[in-house]
């Protein structure tokens, strides 16, 4: 066992819209896929059509129109641990690692503040169903830091399904300080889908929402000044993958600003909301009003978790936090985002206070970058979680080691 664990580890940064995995020690990840799963949703009719009863990475982008998607992860928690499941075993096939999960240690990620629940029956997945020798979990956040180079600063990682500032001092992570919202890069995906369909765009299907979500990434922008955005400059034309084109308006700064303002939001919600009282009894539009709710309840700016988790810090840590922020996660990569934190974090610090705002090129990757490093150095071999260690002393044994 002691050999396996000095094997080369592996490094699986599971988003909840993006799964990351390669090995330690590599500079980026060796395989990077939508974490989705995708069943044929029709009836095979034909000799010679595609088989299998699920696909999962390239092959479900490939077919996902023939396909019904499902995402295993919400907000950073397992939903569908038999999906989770499918989703290992294909990181480590021969599409994917080619390696045996019985010969590396593995380290994964996860958001803070997550259910313990969840922690402990991936461990038990892993080492139970995948037989790994050795486990480490990390969060985020921490490891977006050392991605960074820096050993002091507080991370605003934004990713598909979490939004959450957390707070390091040399190396110590400040729990008490950890702000989190759900608010994040799906539901801002969610109310583009909404938009484009008060301007005559249905994109209902769940293969349509991964081509909104492939709309948002290229075509979206955060604005300094949105309510002096005029709607013609900001027209951008896409094309479909049917070949027609989609023209996108005020929907391109409108989505994103959900991050900064939910404010708009609750504009826009409110004028649905009373547009559908008018037309359609509330038991008729359950999911709606379930995602207003959702929403109404979730909704925290960015800025706003940002600067609370500073301000929860020490006095005294307050002042090195202002000069490391560093930006993390796929919703940070919308252009204009970091001009934007930036005005928005001068209104709420402390006038003297010297802010700095450090947004990596490579911040998509931040969290598997700063896993790989981790997991490369010699000294971290005492860190891992051992397979005698866990079936010794059980979920104990994670909770003891991990924060």
């Amino acid at each position: 066992m002691e050999t396996m664990i000095m094997n080369q580890p592996i490094v699986v940064d599971v988003g909840t819209g993006v799964l990351k995995a390669g090995f330690a020690g590599d500079q980026t990840p060796k395989h990077y896929f939508p974490n989705f799963i995708g069943r044929p949703k029709h009836v095979r009719a034909m000799a010679g059509a595609i088989e299998g009863d699920h696909f999962i990475g390239p092959k479900a982008q490939e077919h996902r129109g023939l396909l019904s998607i499902r995402y295993p992860v919400e907000h950073g928690i397992v939903r569908d641990w038999g999906d989770m499941e499918h989703i290992w075993h294909y990181i480590y096939s021969k599409d994917q690692l080619m390696v045996s999960s019985e010969e590396h240690p593995v380290l994964f990620t996860e958001a803070p503040i997550n259910p313990k629940t969840n922690r402990e029956k991936m461990a038990e997945m892993l080492f139970e169903t995948f037989g790994v020798p050795a486990l480490y979990v990390s969060m985020q956040a921490v490891l977006s830091l050392y991605a960074s180079g820096r050993t002091t600063g507080v991370v605003l990682d934004s990713g598909d399904g979490v939004t959450h500032a957390a707070p390091i001092y040399e190396g110590y992570a400040l729990p008490h300080s950890i702000e989190r919202t759900d608010l994040a890069g799906r539901d801002v995906t969610r109310y583009l889908r909404l938009l484009l369909r008060k301007e005559g765009t249905d994109l209902h299907t769940t293969a349509e929402f991964e081509i909104l979500r492939q709309i948002k990434e290229r075509s979206c922008f955060v604005s300094l000044s949105p309510v002096k955005v005029e709607v013609v400059e900001a027209q951008e034309s896409c094309r479909l993958p049917d070949g027609s084109t989609l023209t996108i308006g005020a929907a391109r700064f409108k989505a994103p600003e959900l991050l900064f303002r939910p404010d708009l939001i609750g504009e826009e919600f409110f004028g649905i909301h009373q547009a559908s009282v008018v037309l359609t009894p509330r038991h008729l539009l359950p999911a709606f009003w379930a995602l207003h709710e959702r929403l109404d309840r979730f909704i925290k700016k960015s800025v706003q978790v940002l600067a609370y988790s500073i301000q929860k810090s020490d006095m005294d840590l307050r002042r090195m936090l202002y000069e490391n922020i560093v930006l993390s996660g796929g919703s940070t990569l919308f252009k204009g985002f970091g001009a934007r934190l930036l005005l928005e974090m001068k209104r709420m610090a402390p006038k003297d206070a010297k802010l700095r705002i450090s947004a990596p090129n490579e911040r998509l990757y931040s969290t598997w970058i700063g896993g790989s490093i981790l997991a490369s150095l010699g000294t971290f071999k005492n860190m891992w979680i051992s397979k005698q260690e866990y079936e010794s002393e059980g979920p104990a044994a994670l909770h003891r080691k991990f924060m």
